[in-house]
């Protein structure tokens, strides 16, 4: 079993034992504010971005939760992909909820997209952790560039690079005396290997391996260039967006928005 297999694996037992009522409710959420599930700076960016009839999409998209929330934005149509059948099904079920029309899922490898899709999407998108499941991001970003139309966009907003740095408080190497030590290298090549759950969906629990990369800053934007995706925006931000508050504003780098632009 290759990583992405046993990924998808650890990530449909993490939905099976989610906790109670977990994205049951998003459909509500989805109404009770517009761009409900981004934070303030990835709303600022989005609304600086023409959506009006475009076709936009979604890679490793989860619950589907921020897909829809950019719906709200205008465009024509939206697509979300991930390879977790079980957690794509409550994405279209929330689908239904909310009576959203124009949005559809498919359950596949992000790395294994239908060549129907190539050259379909005027936006594609990644939000936190998302790029972290893949070893070869050169193949990654080929496929965003082949789903793409010329001068099509592609936005990332994730952890910064950085962070893989910072030991978090659940590690052993953590010390809350002094939160300005380093406990890993920035240019770890090793994955890592998880058995512990995943917490924010279903705590803590003897789970299937979860296996990660981490990456710079310059094989992100490398890998990109590689495959005629121009970097036009690099936004850097010292607040964390989903692993720990203990670093915020600290003068740490712990999160980017960035945005590509694929060659006409």
């Amino acid at each position: 079993m290759n990583y992405i297999e046993s990924n998808k694996s650890a990530w449909e037992e993490a939905f099976v034992r989610r906790h109670s009522g977990w994205g049951d409710n998003n459909h509500k959420l989805l109404k009770s504010k517009k761009l409900y599930f981004f934070d303030e700076d990835m709303r600022n960016e989005l609304h600086k971005i023409d959506f009006s009839g475009k076709e936009v999409a979604q890679f490793c998209c989860n619950n589907g939760r921020e897909l829809l929330s950019l719906m709200d934005l205008g465009a024509a149509s939206g697509t979300g992909f991930d390879f977790a059948e079980n957690i794509i099904e409550q994405a279209q079920l929330t689908t239904e909820k909310a009576g959203i029309k124009n949005c559809s899922f498919v359950s596949c490898n992000i790395l294994d997209i239908p060549e129907k899709y190539n050259k379909n999407f005027d936006f594609v998108f990644f939000t936190i952790g998302a790029i972290t499941w893949f070893e070869n991001l050169h193949l990654l970003f080929k496929k965003v560039s082949d789903c793409l139309k010329p001068g099509g966009l592609v936005l990332i907003n994730d952890f910064h690079p950085f962070i893989n740095m910072l030991p978090l408080p659940c590690d052993k190497a953590f010390d809350p005396n002094n939160p300005n030590k380093l406990a890993f290298s920035y240019f770890k090549k090793e994955p890592w290997v998880e058995t512990d759950g995943m917490y924010y969906m279903a705590g803590s629990y003897e789970s299937e391996p979860f296996t990660s990369f981490s990456h710079k800053l310059s094989d992100i934007i490398n890998a990109l260039s590689l495959n005629k995706i121009k970097t036009v925006k690099l936004n850097e931000y010292d607040y964390d967006i989903g692993l720990t508050d203990v670093y915020n504003n600290m003068g740490f780098p712990l999160s980017f928005i960035l945005i590509g632009e694929l060659s006409a």
